[in-house]
């Protein structure tokens, strides 16, 4: 089956506009208050006046130590409210949200199981090549294979996307079956979905992008300080949310087209 971007686009928008009000409170407590909370108590540290290059690696990667067990707590929350979100778009029988909660507390582990297979396949993959450009001690060399390696991951990444609806829609708790199944349902289609998931995710950015800019600017003129940062960490979190909610609903619409008329879970979201 050959996806179309703009069908799944247009189901996707259905879908949230269907189910807003409860998205809305899912998205508020997985997305806003974990993101906002984090950018509040552990805000990135502002770089030094003519720093380097080696400097800011240094700075951000001593942030990222710091600061990488509530990364992983709030990535697993997160996980949670997609996992949820994503039964309230494909569960025919409209879930509460303590159900669809429910729901996404049993699909964490398998998918977090596949996501880890995924990651260790990838990394031992990606060493060897990486170890013997690094050896030849050639910038040129590195430089290519971090740019094949980068290439290989996208492609993996796409290929895998569909392993949450597997476990969640289709009902595979086994992660490598439902790696399979997603490698399946993109097989011939990874490119156009790679396109489409690229364009949605630059469209979102750069509009989250310019929203937090202009918010922080008139904040930093009205009230300023601690407040207008403040302020314009919850107006990002809360548009970060809003992608989430989004690429959760592009994700659900991909699956159910790519699936088939057998796997016509959502069509009463989608009426």
């Amino acid at each position: 089956m050959r996806f179309d971007s703009n069908q799944a686009w247009k189901d996707a928008t259905s879908a949230v506009s269907a189910n807003r009000d409860v998205l809305l409170a899912l998205a508020g407590v997985f997305f806003v208050l974990p993101s906002f909370a984090f950018a509040v108590f552990h805000p990135q540290p502002d770089p030094p006046a003519g720093a380097t290059g080696e400097q800011l690696f240094a700075l951000m990667g001593a942030f990222y130590r710091q600061a990488w067990p509530v990364l992983l707590a709030m990535a697993a929350v997160q996980m949670v409210g997609t996992l949820a979100m994503l039964a309230l778009f494909t569960d025919r029988s409209r879930p509460t949200v303590g159900q669809a909660l429910a729901q996404g507390l049993n699909g964490l582990l398998p998918v977090i199981a596949a996501q880890l297979l995924l990651g260790m396949g990838m990394g031992l993959v990606a060493l060897i090549p990486l170890a013997a450009a690094a050896a030849s001690g050639v910038a040129a060399a590195v430089a290519l294979v971090i740019g094949l390696v980068a290439a290989v991951m996208l492609w993996a990444y796409i290929r895998s996307s569909l392993v949450s609806p597997a476990v969640m829609v289709d009902g595979i708790r086994n992660p490598v079956a439902a790696l399979r199944r997603s490698f399946a349902l993109t097989k011939g289609n990874a490119g156009r979905i790679a396109v489409f998931f690229l364009l949605l995710v630059v469209a979102f950015v750069i509009v989250v992008g310019v929203v937090s800019a202009l918010f922080g600017l008139a904040a930093e003129m009205i009230v300023g300080g601690e407040t207008a940062t403040t302020l314009t960490a919850l107006v990002s979190s809360t548009g970060e949310a809003v992608m989430a909610v989004y690429f959760v609903a592009v994700v659900a619409a991909t699956h159910r087209q790519l699936a088939g008329p057998s796997a016509d879970i959502t069509a009463a979201r989608f009426e």
